[in-house]
């Protein structure tokens, strides 16, 4: 099995799952509602990854995600974690992350809980054992039993308040996957790169605006990838050498 061949088994490589109805008070579960920025807005084709002046001035209006629009923050080195809160009015789901987080960055794929309006989610991980639901933890819910990452949703709202993989052969098992967007707390690690941003044409982006769509990433100082960065990538590649017993 090749390394791509790998990723896509064990994240879905993008691909997009079954849409499913919006929930009461929030969104899919599955993708964000596309705004007038991803629609499709002129007919010119990408011949080169190398950005234009067009591709520029259009990437101000690009909405990469709420968190980093306006530029990316940083995070603070004796920051240790915070609490997560759905978007439901009462009765919020609360996650306790006693952990600062790590490999923080913006994902296209169309698995991931994303912002009203946004192209990307913005994903980090966290250890599993220093997060612990600490309210209504009656009212999650696993999005899709057969995904490797369990992705505990809120029933009310449909907010994605963790991810958790169960299988001890995954390469990330032990990790948990949160949005750190959902806490008030400020000091959590900056996000570092975009993963899968060609997923987002899944999601509905017109493929003309993908220069576009880099352009602004860069900008931001989010470096994009068609995977996961080079180091996660590694890791992979490590883990199954390992099991076919090449390391």
């Amino acid at each position: 099995m090749s390394l791509m061949d790998t990723i896509q088994r064990w994240f879905g490589g993008g691909k997009p799952e079954p849409r499913t109805p919006p929930k009461a008070g929030g969104e899919t579960a599955e993708r964000p509602s596309r705004t007038d920025a991803t629609a499709r807005t002129d007919t010119r084709t990408e011949t080169t990854s190398t950005p234009t002046g067009e591709d520029n001035a259009m990437s101000h209006h690009i909405h990469i995600h709420p968190a980093v629009d306006d530029g990316v923050r940083p995070g603070r080195d004796d920051f240790a974690g915070g609490t997560l809160r759905c978007h439901c009015p009462d009765d919020k789901v609360e996650v306790t992350v006693e952990a600062q987080c790590a490999h923080n960055h913006v994902c296209g794929c169309t698995r991931c809980w994303k912002p009203e309006g946004a192209l990307f989610s913005m994903v980090a991980v966290v250890p599993r054992d220093k997060l612990k639901v600490t309210a209504n933890e009656d009212k999650l819910e696993v999005v899709d039993p057969s995904a490797a990452i369990q992705r505990h949703a809120c029933k009310g709202c449909g907010v994605h308040m963790f991810g958790r993989i169960e299988n001890t052969e995954h390469p990330f098992h032990g990790l948990d996957f949160i949005h750190t967007e959902l806490s008030d707390d400020s000091g959590w690690a900056a996000p570092e790169f975009a993963a899968f941003v060609s997923s987002i044409i899944e999601s509905g982006t017109n493929p003309d605006d993908m220069s576009a769509v880099r352009a602004r990433l860069k900008e931001l100082g989010l470096e994009p990838y068609d995977c996961l960065s080079p180091p996660l990538m590694d890791a992979i590649a490590t883990h199954t050498a390992k099991a076919k017993g090449v390391l």
